[in-house]
This record gives C-alpha cells, sequence and structure tokens, in this order.
C-alpha cells in the first residue's frame, strides 16, 4: 500500500514560527519538505503520535564557532541536542579561511585565544585542505552531518591573508588592501557564505595575548569589504564591538557601513556590569536608525553570559595552585579524595591565595557575583546564594567557600560566574532585550570556550525559563519560537527554513513541554588529541527532524545524517 507521507507528525500543538497561535494540527512530509498541514488522512511511511507536544520549526543558531569541528566530526554538538537544525559559524572574525600555508599557526593562536578551543585538538583535527574560502566551504560539502550548518567569511583571517604580518601589527590597510578583500568578500558570497564577521574588542586576543587582527580596521577597510558584499547582492555583516570603551561613536560607523552596503548587520549586545545601563541607549538607537530602513538589529541572549568554574574546567580559583595542578593529572576520584585531605586542602588554599591565576586583563574575583551552579543549573540565582553570602553565613572564607563547593558531586560541581547580563542578580534585562522589536536570538558560541562556558543550551533555556519556569515575567511561546527559527532565519537570508509552512525545508522539533530541561555541563574528552570539552545534554526534546529524517529521540542519535551545508541564495 502507498504511503501519502513518508512521516506524519500526528496532533501536535504547532508553532509556526512566526509568531501565531499556537494551534492542533498534523504534519505530513515527503521528499525532505513540509507537504500539508491540517487534519491529515493520508498516512505516513513512519508516523509520530506529537499529542500533548509542542511542535517547532527546527532552531536557527546564528552564533556559534564550529568552524573546526565541522571539519572533522559528523555531528555538531552541544548545539544539535538542544533543538538546533541549522548552525551559522564564522562569527566574530575568527575561523580558518582564507589561509596561506605560513599562516595556518596563527589562525589557530587566535582561535585558541578567542573562543578557547584547545590549540592540540585543532592542530590535530584541521586538515587544511583549503586555501580560498570558496575551497573550504566545497571541503565542508563534502561532510555528512546530523544538522545544517553555515559559514560566514571571518575578518581576521581575511586580512591576514591579503596583508600577513601587517595585519598582526594592526597596521592601516592599503587602498589596494582594501580593493583586494572586496574581490575576496564578494567571491565568498558567490561561492555561498552566508556573510561576514569582524570583532573589534579588546577581549579577543590570540592565545600569545596578542590583539585580534581586525582590532583597529577603519572605517574604509569595512566600509570596503561591505561594499564586495553589496558587490555580489547578498551576505550579512556580524560585529562585536567594545563600544562604551572605545573612543568615537563606533556604533554611529556600524549603521554607516550598514547604510552604505545596504546589508543586513547585526551587533552583539549585553548588559555590561561596569555600566548596566548602557545597553538600552544602544537599542533605543538601533530603533531610531531601523525606522529609517536601515537593516540593522541587536543579538542577545537568553541568560547571563559567564564563565564557570571546577575542578576540570579551564578555570577557577584555585588553578593558580601549584599543588593542585600536579593532581589534576590523577583520575577525578583519586584528585577529590586527595583534595579532601585537611593538609593538602590548607597547601592548595594557601597557594592559590598567593596566585589568583588570573589573565592579564581580569579583575580579582566578585564573589558576589559568583554562584554554585547546581544541578539542576540555576541561571538566575538569588545573591544570597553567592559565594560571598554563603562565606559569610558559614565563617569561611571566600575562597575556601569556592573549593568546598567546587568537591560537590565528586568534584564535578561548578560555579557560575557572570561578567554580563546579571548586574542586578536579574535576567529582567535579558527579557527586556528579547521583546525588542530590533533583537536577534544569539551569542550562545556552540563550539567555543570550550572549557570555560558552555551556552550552547541557550536555545533550550529560552524556551523552557522563560516559557514555563520562570515565577514571573514570562513570555508567549510564538515569541520564542520566532525568536529561535523564523526570525532568525530571514536575519542570515534563509527564506527555505524556520517556519512550519507548506513548502518549506522539514526542520522540526517535536517537545515535551513539561519535561524540557537541560542537564549540568560535563566534562568530556572527544576532541582530536584527547581535548576536553564541556557538553551538556537536554532532555524533553522527543524528536529533532533535518530534512524529514529524525537525527535525535529522547537525546539519542538515530544515525542519521541528513545534514549539509547551507550556501546563501541570492
Amino acid at each position: 500500500m502507498n504511503k501519502t507521507f513518508d512521516l506524519v507528525i500526528r496532533g501536535g500543538t504547532l508553532a509556526d514560527g512566526l509568531g501565531s497561535e499556537l494551534r492542533e494540527a498534523d504534519i505530513g512530509i515527503r521528499d525532505g519538505r513540509i507537504a500539508e498541514i491540517g487534519h491529515l488522512a493520508g498516512s505516513g511511511t513512519e508516523e509520530i503520535d506529537a499529542r500533548g507536544r509542542l511542535v517547532t520549526p527546527g532552531f536557527v543558531d546564528i552564533h556559534t564557532h564550529y568552524d573546526g569541528q565541522a571539519t572533522w566530526a559528523s555531528r555538531m554538538q552541544p548545539s544539535s541536542l538542544h533543538g538546533v537544525t541549522t548552525a551559522v559559524m564564522g562569527n566574530c572574525g575568527v575561523g580558518f579561511a582564507p589561509v596561506r600555508t605560513h599562516d595556518h599557526d596563527r589562525l589557530i593562536e587566535l582561535m585558541e585565544g578567542v573562543e578557547d578551543i584547545p590549540g592540540a585538538a585543532l592542530h590535530e583535527g584541521l586538515s587544511w585542505q583549503w586555501e580560498s574560502f570558496p575551497d573550504y566551504l566545497n571541503f565542508l560539502a563534502a561532510i555528512p552531518r546530523d544538522i545544517d550548518v553555515a559559514a560566514q567569511l571571518p575578518h581576521g583571517a581575511l586580512r591576514v591573508y591579503v596583508m600577513g604580518e601587517r595585519a598582526a601589527r594592526l597596521e592601516d590597510a592599503t587602498l589596494t588592501d582594501i580593493a583586494q578583500m572586496r574581490e575576496l568578500a564578494r567571491d565568498a558570497m558567490l561561492a555561498g557564505a552566508v556573510g561576514f564577521s569582524t570583532s573589534r574588542s579588546m577581549n579577543h586576543r590570540s592565545v600569545k595575548g596578542d590583539p585580534t587582527p581586525s582590532l583597529k580596521a577603519s572605517e574604509d577597510e569595512l566600509t570596503g569589504i561591505a561594499a564586495g558584499l553589496a558587490d555580489a547582492g547578498r551576505g550579512v555583516i556580524q560585529v562585536i564591538s567594545d563600544m562604551a570603551a572605545r573612543q568615537g561613536d563606533e556604533l554611529g560607523m556600524v549603521f554607516r557601513i550598514a547604510r552604505a552596503s545596504g546589508r543586513p548587520t547585526s551587533i552583539s549586545l549585553a548588559q555590561s556590569h561596569r555600566k548596566p545601563d548602557d545597553w538600552r541607549a544602544v537599542l533605543a538607537r538601533i530603533r531610531v536608525e531601523a525606522q529609517t530602513g536601515t537593516r540593522i538589529a541587536a543579538q542577545v541572549a537568553p541568560r547571563s553570559v559567564g564563565v564557570l568554574f571546577g575542578l576540570q574546567a579551564n578555570r577557577s580559583p584555585i588553578h593558580g595552585s601549584a599543588t593542585f595542578q600536579a593532581l589534576r593529572a590523577l583520575e577525578p576520584a583519586a584528585m577529590v579524595a586527595a583534595m579532601r585531605n585537611p593538609e593538602t586542602r590548607r597547601t592548595i588554599l594557601a597557594e592559590a591565595q598567593a596566585n589568583p591565576f588570573l589573565r592579564i586583563d581580569l579583575k580579582p574575583y566578585d564573589y558576589e557575583r559568583v554562584f554554585s551552579l547546581g544541578s539542576p543549573p540555576d541561571y538566575e540565582p538569588p545573591i544570597e546564594r553567592s559565594v560571598e553570602h554563603l562565606a559569610r553565613a558559614s565563617g569561611r572564607s571566600t575562597l575556601e567557600t569556592a573549593y568546598d563547593l567546587m568537591l560537590e558531586n565528586d568534584g564535578q560541581a561548578l560555579l557560575l560566574a557572570p561578567f554580563a547580563n546579571y548586574a542586578e542578580c536579574t535576567l529582567d534585562p535579558c527579557a527586556e532585550q528579547l521583546t525588542h522589536p530590533d533583537a536577534l536570538f544569539g551569542l550562545g558560541d556552540g563550539g567555543a570556550h570550550v572549557g570555560s562556558i558552555c551556552d550552547a543550551s541557550f536555545t533550550t533555556y529560552l524556551l523552557a525559563h522563560w516559557g514555563r519556569n520562570r515565577a514571573n515575567g514570562r513570555l508567549p511561546i510564538p515569541l520564542l519560537v520566532n525568536l529561535l527559527t523564523a526570525r532568525n532565519a530571514r536575519a542570515v537570508g534563509m527564506t527555505d527554513r524556520g517556519a512550519l509552512t507548506v513548502g518549506l525545508k522539514a526542520d522540526v522539533n517535536i517537545i515535551d513541554m513539561a519535561r524540557l530541561g537541560i542537564h549540568s555541563p560535563v566534562i568530556v574528552k572527544d576532541l582530536p588529541a584527547g581535548g576536553r570539552r564541556f557538553q551538556q545534554t537536554s532532555q524533553g526534546y522527543d524528536a529533532t527532524i533535518v530534512s524529514g529524517e529524525i537525527v535525535y529521540r529522547d537525546g539519542q542519535a538515530s544515525g542519521k545524517l541528513p545534514g549539509r551545508l547551507v550556501r546563501a541564495a541570492s
């Protein structure tokens, strides 16, 4: 008997991604596309009972860093464990193409420093079977994956390719340099890059401490590169900048480049703890500019941005202790047992007090803003649960308190140290940002900061926390799904996905909202060269579907790899 559909999703509650009211309906999928929506009489070769479940488009994450992982792995985890079916990489001006052979190490050092991906893993994992950006895309296109990926042209790599050592010395680009960058940008867009990214942040440094090559790029240079996108008639621009810390009108420059090129532009935005109200002024200016017709938006996050401290993480308040570093060579259970010895504890605390293991650009720990993450993880803890408050209540020092907290759960417990979006120990600013008409959901950095941050779970957190868990100030499910899907897809020029609409690509999540949640991050050793990284799993995803194929059921991989490289269309 012939089946009408390859797959039918029956009786689910549909959030269509476009912000429409929720409704109950079936979805029929054929040849990787949504073929019919309604109360379907036809049957499917496979059927899923989705009654009582939320059915959404697959999530589109526009801010990831899988540039290396996508060349050696078929699974874009953690992101693909959190409902993401399309991941856009190449953000923040860092990546691996274009590149000349003698600059391989330089780009690895930049990625290791900016995005905290182990250099040893990159050295072993990257095959470097490309030079130009079109070559890089062709290499990516040959690898099957669990989800789709798309790539942006990174300014750091582009600048080094054209200017060599002059780029690293932050010299101004010449007119000849700019003309070449414009041509290469155009060619990259025509080959399928979805955009161009740049970083102007002092926080972005190579592992050797050198600033990112794009830090001081002139407005003329950026305008010239943006003109390359205009020449191609496609591509978006992504910018990260220390706007509040820089002299001059940095935001005004971004506006001028967006106007001149006509290309959609986004900037990364979060609440600074030093100037907690500045983000409102930025959003207000973006609103005014957008109303003039400039395609400009802010990428925002659903929770605080912060570093994870832990015994197996890349950082903690005791990492400066030589005794502790020696113990890290042991198996975790043996390390924890040794650390519980009173004499060893005293030695480690004394050494850590003398050497607090801070990067030169970081200030001492503010224990008023360091919290036990807990299990399940709590990303909106009250101030009373900070290390500072717990220390006062127990009569211990803050360092002793942090030490003891990290020993919990057999040494796997983590501390969360927010450095953005948590100035008043509330996520209320995030709600204000997420509901702004010019906001895009992003900044999860999937694939990056592998031993210090694990925010690829932003997608699950957005829906679970803001759609169900928060005691007050919950946000509507249709809005949250729109942020996760259609709004992001359209923002990067993808019109074939992001909505439950007949004819679009059948990327779908089937979600048990009652169970939806995230587990605490854990360290795993699955990178090339035995590299360590945080992995964070989820619960509540009954199924994640890519191009009509079920890739995950209840968090377990099906073995199917329908994901492909997405090339930008005109």
